[in-house]
């Protein structure tokens, strides 16, 4: 569970947050809010949450200069404001994510999930983080998938993802940019949570993002040629659900 204190001199923003973490994010406990900043220092320091969402421009003290005034900042920082010049400042303060007011839900869920990821990531759970993430259907409808490497877990596009290959119990993950990441998972797991038709089982050693396939040469099981310039060979059994996927006209 993740301890939350909300800040915000706006009674109304506080109670609209708590709804949102109620409905959206149930690892998140609200543990304290205060509309008073000065108060809310205290707290801090005392209670040591996880996470603070904190407004920026507040009666008294603004949100920068409560930061400054915290004797405990071992926490992750969630900034939520109706301005967006704040932005900049807020990241160099190390905040997780800076969310416009009325903050809008999936962003709060996204935001949430990075803290959830950072926390798991830094008890070193990594195989916990891989199974909260990679067995929820949910998140594949997303945009972002996590790979759980040996000593992390990175966020990656899932429109970056270009091919994965098998290399026995590992998977090899190839992104469009070069970049190469090997999972302690077999891709029949991979395949299992990568969305179809975008992504397609070719061969027992290849799954493929068919928005990277360049040419399908015909025959057999036939072979494709993928932008990088990468040769793979698509098996007999796997040769129909390909065309498919490919619509070709």
């Amino acid at each position: 569970m993740i301890k939350a204190i909300i800040v915000d001199d706006e009674y109304s923003a506080i109670e609209s947050l708590k709804w949102e973490l109620n409905n959206f994010c149930s690892e998140v406990s609200v543990i304290e809010s205060f509309t008073n900043p000065l108060e809310a220092i205290s707290a801090i320091n005392y209670l040591k949450p996880d996470l603070v969402f904190l407004d920026i421009e507040m009666p008294e003290l603004d949100g920068f200069q409560l930061l400054k005034k915290l004797e405990f900042k071992d926490f992750n920082l969630i900034i939520t404001t109706a301005y967006n010049q704040y932005a900049i400042k807020a990241f160099r303060e190390n905040a997780i994510d800076y969310l416009l007011k009325p903050v809008d839900p999936d962003e709060l869920v996204k935001a949430v999930e990075k803290v959830s990821l950072k926390k798991m990531s830094n008890q070193g759970d990594i195989e916990a983080v891989f199974k909260k993430y990679l067995t929820q259907d949910n998140l594949f409808s997303s945009t972002r998938i996590p790979l759980a490497l040996s000593d992390k877990v990175i966020m990656v596009e899932r429109n970056d993802v270009m091919y994965c290959v098998s290399d026995g119990n590992y998977t090899n993950i190839k992104l469009k940019d070069g970049q190469n990441y090997l999972l302690s998972k077999t891709l029949k797991l991979v395949a299992e949570k990568l969305p179809s038709p975008q992504f397609v089982r070719v061969h027992k050693k290849y799954l493929v993002n068919i928005n990277f396939v360049s040419e399908y040469v015909r025959g057999d099981g036939g072979e494709l040629l993928m932008s990088d310039q990468l040769n793979i060979p698509v098996s007999r059994s796997h040769k129909e659900e390909l065309l498919q996927s490919l619509q070709i006209v």
